[in-house]
């Protein structure tokens, strides 16, 4: 970030803390925490010398200052941080701009521990959350990467080669035996079998997918229940078929050899949402999904929260890029 050498005190008085401004009063490990927090989301800058109310107390600066509070940065993080550093002068004071961008491979950490900026406070990550960061960081996500629970014993051959033969139903050629399908798809890796495998190809049923499916006639009152814990591929037709099963079907009497049906909601509406709720699922988490039916709406549900910085505005707004949680599955 390119920072003029002067400002006025009227632009730091507007300046609020957030997701990529922090104020401090003076340096100190909390400064570097925010800079980890800033690297590890998309940036921001630390402004030394003013305090949360907006006064600007300004900072006593040596000769040698910078250079010593850029080496204790640079010491205290891995991978090194080395920010920009910035004398600014506010009026009769004189403040210090820290500025980093979003590091290249995540997570940054400060002695050993590892934070994200959220709103305008610092987050202080857990494993899974580090674990996260990295492989997003890499282009990569979890389902991806190979099982230490499972082998190639625990998926069945046969529905390989059935969803071989799905894709070529549409008119797309494949001649791989199933063991060379997943060889080529990465959903083999050095003779590992990775979660994505396991999960679209699972032999047994197993309680890593279960959803949880009910037909409401309120909230309290269930009317009908069904679970299953298939592999994923086929847990999309139990799914539509429970739904089809409890919605309404309007048939149409055109005076044509065939009447028109016309279903309660468009089953290519249900269908993508089925996709998404089951590719887009965490499936770390010990949470099921779940559909519920009721007689005028059906409610979706998912383990796992929106990618960082997606917001539901952004998906109402549709002014979003799409993140796959498991980009393999996807």
């Amino acid at each position: 970030m390119e920072l003029p050498e002067t400002y006025n005190v009227p632009f730091f008085a507007n300046l609020e803390e957030s997701q990529q401004v922090e104020f401090k009063t003076s340096f100190s490990d909390e400064v570097i925490v925010s800079l980890v927090a800033f690297a590890n989301a998309k940036g921001g800058s630390v402004y030394i010398g003013i305090s949360d109310l907006h006064e600007i107390k300004g900072v006593e600066i040596g000769k040698e200052t910078l250079a010593a509070w850029l080496n204790e940065i640079k010491n205290k993080t891995a991978p090194v941080l080395i920010p920009d550093i910035k004398e600014i002068k506010v009026g009769n004071a004189v403040i210090v701009a820290i500025s980093t961008g979003e590091y290249p491979v995540k997570p940054v950490s400060m002695k050993g521990r590892y934070y994200k900026r959220v709103g305008n406070a610092n987050h202080l990550l857990s494993v899974s959350e580090v674990v996260d960061l990295h492989i997003q960081s890499i282009n990569s996500s979890w389902d991806a990467y190979p099982s230490s629970l499972f082998s190639i014993e625990d998926i069945s051959l046969d529905k390989v080669q059935m969803a071989i033969e799905m894709i070529k139903q549409n008119q797309l050629t494949i001649v791989e035996s199933p063991l060379s399908f997943l060889t080529k798809y990465s959903l083999i890796r050095g003779n590992k079998m990775t979660n994505a495998a396991y999960l679209l190809f699972k032999k047994e049923d197993s309680a890593t997918s279960t959803i949880e499916l009910g037909r409401f006639q309120d909230e309290i009152t269930i009317k009908d229940t069904a679970r299953t814990k298939a592999d994923i591929l086929t847990e999309i037709n139990v799914v539509l078929e429970f739904v089809r099963k409890h919605i309404n079907k309007e048939v149409i009497i055109t005076g044509d050899a065939r009447n028109q049906q016309k279903w309660q909601y468009p089953m290519e509406a249900i269908r993508e949402i089925v996709l998404n709720m089951i590719v887009h699922r965490d499936y770390r988490s010990t949470a099921d999904s779940i559909v519920k039916i009721f007689d005028t709406k059906i409610e979706f549900y998912n383990p796992g929260t929106l990618p960082d910085g997606l917001t539901v505005d952004d998906l109402m707004t549709n002014n979003y890029r799409s993140t796959p949680r498991n980009k393999l599955l996807a």
